[in-house]
């Protein structure tokens, strides 16, 4: 397991709004069914204000043979609409699972095709080795990871915040 204890600790509440982009070199893999469904070094990775961070993979870097558009959309107000995916592994499939977007505003462009993963509707995600706490709520899908801090925007009693 890798070690986290020099990795500065970063508020949510510090990130911006609207959100930051910014790549991340940390290695974050996708599991799911038995498969590994993503694999990069090559992230994206969303950080809004209030939220922990999102974490979006190169189409290259996902085994996208694995899945299924979806009729289901949702509008971000500073990204545009999001396309959602179901993941099927044999008879094992996990509606809406992914998302992406296919056309994102200004300046979101290079999130073009990459892939964002709910942590709770797979098997495990990590990053660098550590396995994510998915983000409460079913809405956001962000990545808790042993340096972000909250409290998060998500959960029961957090809509009005």
């Amino acid at each position: 397991m890798p070690s986290h204890e020099t990795t500065p600790a970063e508020s949510v509440w510090d990130y911006p709004r609207p959100p930051a982009l910014q790549r991340d070199p940390r290695r974050i893999v996708v599991e799911c069914a038995g498969q590994i469904l993503a694999d990069t070094t090559g992230a994206l990775k969303i950080m809004e204000t209030s939220h922990p961070p999102v974490f979006y993979v190169p189409p290259g870097d996902v085994r996208t043979d694995l899945l299924r558009a979806s009729s289901h959309h949702t509008w971000c107000e500073w990204k545009g609409r999001a396309d959602f995916w179901d993941i099927l592994v044999g008879s094992d499939i996990r509606a809406l699972a992914a998302w992406s977007y296919s056309d994102p505003r200004p300046p979101y462009e290079d999130l073009v095709g990459h892939f964002a993963f709910y942590a709770g509707r797979v098997d495990r995600c990590t990053v660098d080795g550590y396995t994510v706490r998915p983000q409460e709520g079913d809405f956001y899908g962000g990545w808790i990871t042993p340096e972000v801090r909250g409290p998060f925007k998500g959960g029961t009693h957090t809509h009005g915040w």
